[in-house]
């Protein structure tokens, strides 16, 4: 049978006192004497009284709980991110309710109406490459819980978010590829429901025209970021008429997945094609023919910046069209390869 919890009455009685007075000692209110708190405590302890958190999170008004959503937690960028994340929110007395979208829509909505159900005070997402209409997070808004967004930021307005400059990393990229000689730069980048997406695209393109190089659209290619998806974007380019000898590609693993088919190919990757890639993860360290370059998106610190923000709204007193929204922008920063 399951043991049923000891409660402040059954305390009170073995003690002959009153339910208030034993509540006010539990909680060291100064109207109860020293003596009596401590003879109350030790009672507790003995009959092991729990605290019944519920009653506790309905008188403050809060759960003391944050919800986090993630496209896939098996991805570097994103571990790095969380342990940011529950690292303050453990010093802060919050518990982290952690879930995966796996990049499905669907899911995404259906985890967003879990999180309110469970009651948390505020959410933080970075939300699913898939995603294209955004209501599901309206829905937490008119419930008063606050979100704040980051890395994968949906281009709606109104909102909280924290961003990397995704757009001066790409300048970046495309820079350092034609101080080592390339001319013909293909890009393969993420679906164009990301905002992330536009900004890779835009930098690619400034760099270009800052540099007076012709702009080829055709030497863009939208992949879905599987490894089918990049093997399809990469033969694309490969049959271009103006055939890349360098590619940047939407992030690490975009790359891994380009290079693993180049050998396929039987490719002299050495000779033939450099990548530049995004967040520069730890799998590059483990890559025999690892990108030339990666643009490091400093998770930890957009997880940290996430939370503190979140933090921010749920201890403040003014509302959002007051206040207005927190927009931060973490500066991006090309990381060239050991091996490169």
């Amino acid at each position: 049978m399951i043991k049923k919890p000891i409660t402040i009455k059954e305390i009170a009685k073995k003690l002959d006192l009153s339910i208030s007075t034993v509540s006010r000692a539990l909680h060291g209110h100064p109207s109860i004497s020293l003596t009596t708190q401590q003879k109350v405590k030790l009672m507790a302890k003995e009959m092991e009284y729990e605290p019944n958190q519920t009653a506790i999170f309905f008188q403050k008004g809060k759960t003391f709980t944050i919800g986090v959503i993630l496209p896939e937690l098996a991805e570097a960028f994103f571990a790095s991110a969380i342990s940011a994340i529950e690292d303050i929110a453990y010093k802060k007395n919050y518990t982290v309710l952690l879930a995966q979208s796996h990049d499905d829509e669907e899911r995404e909505k259906q985890l967003v109406e879990k999180m309110k159900n469970h009651r948390i005070d505020g959410l933080l997402v970075s939300v699913a490459k898939t995603t294209s209409n955004f209501d599901h997070f309206e829905l937490l808004r008119k419930h008063q819980i606050p979100v704040v967004f980051f890395d994968r930021i949906p281009p709606i307005k109104n909102i909280h978010y924290v961003a990397c400059n995704i757009e001066t990393g790409s300048i970046e990229a495309v820079n350092y590829l034609l101080k080592r000689g390339h001319r013909s730069i293909g890009l393969i980048n993420g679906p164009s429901t990301l905002v992330a997406s536009g900004q890779r695209k835009e930098g690619y393109i400034k760099a270009l025209y800052k540099n007076r190089l012709k702009f080829d659209p055709t030497l863009i290619v939208d992949c879905d970021l599987t490894e089918g998806g990049t093997k399809t974007a990469l033969e694309t380019l490969l049959n271009h008429k103006r055939k890349p000898t360098a590619i940047v590609t939407f992030n690490d693993y975009v790359s891994a997945f380009a290079i693993k088919s180049l050998r396929r190919l039987n490719l002299n990757l050495d000779q033939q094609i450099e990548f530049v890639s995004y967040a520069n993860s730890s799998i590059i360290g483990f890559m025999e023919h690892p990108p030339v370059a990666s643009v490091e998106q400093f998770p930890a610190i957009q997880g940290q910046k996430a939370i503190d923000t979140l933090l921010d709204l749920l201890n403040s007193d003014v509302n959002e069209e007051t206040q207005g929204y927190y927009k931060t922008i973490i500066e991006s920063q090309l990381i060239e390869s050991h091996k490169g």
